[in-house]
């Protein structure tokens, strides 16, 4: 049982690059809405509402209501494919986090969150919402994610947009990027922005074992038509591109002054339990750096993921992957 979209106003909400926006927005929705506990679940990269619970097994939540929350830039929340006027040059998860504590807070009432969970850029959301809200969050799961984006992270995410802005049919000074046809502008752009990031989505093995077979792929290139062309599709670019820059900006030993950018110091101010859940096969946060920050927090654990499916290990392409986060979370949120 679910409520459908709803979207709560921010009226006159101030970024952190000062641009306030007169009627910003946050899309939501409610799932099991008279669950006894309370879950909250940002998106990630390129995802919406519809398709976040994907990324995890919904059986480790059943008894609780779940309410997913979309990024700014994702096309549902404020975005600049949805706001009239300018939308800020640069936004980071300090900004979603803030509004997302007043939707919490003022528009639903929320008093604490007993579990929030995130996936890629949700995941980071979440470890920003654990430095920046303390206490607030009761535990955390955050899937194929880090607390900082690495300089690798950080270059790779280059090239897509590279592809995009170089593109012949990409306009940077245009506002909207709808033509009256319905028909997104900059198709080769937003191509070459999905050639440019598919093979970063899984692994050598991924490829060579052929798993696009598990998806219902016969080839390769049936596979790269969907992920690169269709997927894309309904995407705006300047969407893509400012989700993309809060992504490469993430770090959250930027909140604290005192802790001068350290981000081992940043983390051993989160008190609170997380389960930290790596893919060994993940060509954009490595395993290793989850390990790191898990040495750091207080209370953590550590689980890798033993996948071939690289990133989208936490995006539920894999039922077998699935499966195993979602035992692994059960065991988490049963924990004194």
């Amino acid at each position: 049982m679910s409520s459908s979209i709803e979207y709560f106003p921010l009226p006159n909400f101030t970024f952190e690059d000062g641009t306030t926006l007169p009627h910003a927005r946050l899309a939501y929705q409610v799932f099991n809405p008279s669950g006894a506990k309370t879950a909250v679940i940002p998106t990630c990269f390129r995802g919406r509402i519809s398709t976040t619970l994907n990324f995890i097994g919904t059986g480790a939540l059943q008894s609780y209501r779940v309410i997913v929350i979309a990024l700014f830039g994702n096309g549902e929340s404020s975005s600049p494919s949805n706001t009239a006027g300018a939308f800020p040059a640069t936004i980071n998860y300090r900004d979603c986090v803030r509004a997302q504590h007043l939707l919490l807070t003022q528009g639903l009432g929320v008093e604490h969150v007993d579990v929030m969970l995130g996936f890629s850029m949700g995941g980071q959301c979440t470890y920003h919402w654990l430095a920046q809200q303390p206490g607030f969050v009761r535990r955390a799961v955050v899937m194929c994610s880090a607390a900082r984006t690495s300089r690798h992270n950080f270059q790779f995410l280059e090239g897509p947009k590279a592809a995009l802005e170089n593109s012949a049919d990409y306009d940077a000074a245009a506002s909207k990027r709808r033509e009256a046809a319905g028909k997104l502008e900059a198709p080769k752009g937003l191509r070459g922005f999905g050639k440019a990031y598919s093979a970063w989505l899984t692994s050598v093995a991924w490829f060579e074992d052929e798993r696009y077979r598990d998806l219902g792929f016969e080839t390769l290139s049936d596979w790269d038509k969907a992920v690169t062309d269709v997927n894309y599709r309904d995407w705006d670019p300047e969407d893509l591109l400012v989700m993309l820059g809060m992504w490469q900006r993430g770090d959250i030993s930027r909140l604290d002054a005192e802790q001068a950018g350290s981000l081992e110091e940043a983390l051993k101010a989160i008190k609170v339990p997380v389960l930290l859940m790596p893919c060994q096969t993940d060509q954009y946060f490595h395993w290793s750096a989850s390990e790191r920050e898990a040495s750091a927090l207080p209370d953590a654990r550590c689980k890798v993921i033993p996948s071939v499916w690289g990133h989208l290990a936490g995006s539920g392409s894999s039922r077998g992957d699935n499966e195993w986060m979602d035992g692994q979370i059960r065991e988490f949120l049963q924990e004194p």
